[in-house]
């Protein structure tokens, strides 16, 4: 398995991050808490693609999901070690050399870390949503039974058909995928398996697709605003996210 070049290529995003920097379990976070009463046995875990929770468009995110009433926690699973924002784009970054450190031995860790903290902290229910990178953690987190409601935009990394079939076997979590006109990692053949394996009330907690055309992978994080269907693609996909979290978690 392996990212593609659509996996770092991008716009940053314009505004004031409002979220606070906190370690958890001893992993450096990004946590976004609603200024009104919210549920605090409810969290919902923010899995980044290869940019890490350091891309202001992550934190951006992650404010506006805290916006809707949810504490969320954007996780540092890459170690300190997130692809800088510079490498946007960037024709001669390494992006196979990099992925190379960043295996599942590395990252998954953090994750747990962070996981056993905030249960330890009263967390009961854990929703998660996952760009790219993230979106595999998504899957294996569901299929694991970790988490009690699974959103994904763009997933990467995913073997198809088998970890739609096992989803179905296996997992619990409702689940949610964003998904695109051009997309390497999740192609439109992908989707359309997803939907056979899954759609059709086949999988009982429930199963979501949203498709967004004129969008390329990436969209929903790294997405340049000034294309309109772009825009409509990175917004769209956050409003079904929030409902779908509204509705399940």
């Amino acid at each position: 398995m392996s990212l593609c070049k659509h996996c770092i290529q991008g716009v940053r995003h314009e505004g004031e991050p409002l979220g606070k920097l906190e370690t958890i379990g001893g992993v450096p976070c990004y946590v976004a808490t609603p200024a009104v009463d919210y549920p605090k046995d409810k969290v919902i875990l923010f899995l980044p693609d290869v940019f890490g929770i350091e891309l202001i468009n992550a934190k951006l995110l992650i404010d506006d999901f805290g916006n809707n009433g949810f504490k969320v926690v954007g996780i540092d699973y890459l170690n300190n070690d997130a692809l800088p924002a510079d490498a946007l784009n960037s024709p001669t970054f390494d992006l196979g050399k990099w992925f190379g450190g960043h295996g599942a031995d590395k990252t998954r860790p953090p994750l747990d870390k962070v996981i056993a903290a905030l249960k330890e902290e009263g967390v009961t229910k854990f929703g998660a949503t996952g760009y790219c990178f993230g979106g595999r953690y998504v899957f294996d987190l569901a299929l694991e039974n970790v988490i009690q409601c699974a959103v994904t935009s763009h997933p990467s990394l995913l073997k198809i058909p088998d970890d739609l079939k096992k989803y179905l076997a296996d997992a619990k979590a409702p689940l949610l995928i964003n998904s695109c006109e051009t997309d390497q990692q999740f192609p439109i053949a992908a989707q359309a398996q997803a939907d056979e394996i899954l759609g059709n009330g086949k999988f009982a907690p429930g199963y979501k697709r949203e498709y967004f055309p004129g969008c390329t992978h990436g969209f929903a994080v790294r997405g340049d605003m000034s294309i309109p269907e772009v825009k409509a693609g990175k917004e769209g996909s956050f409003k079904a996210s929030v409902e779908f979290f509204l509705e399940h978690l």
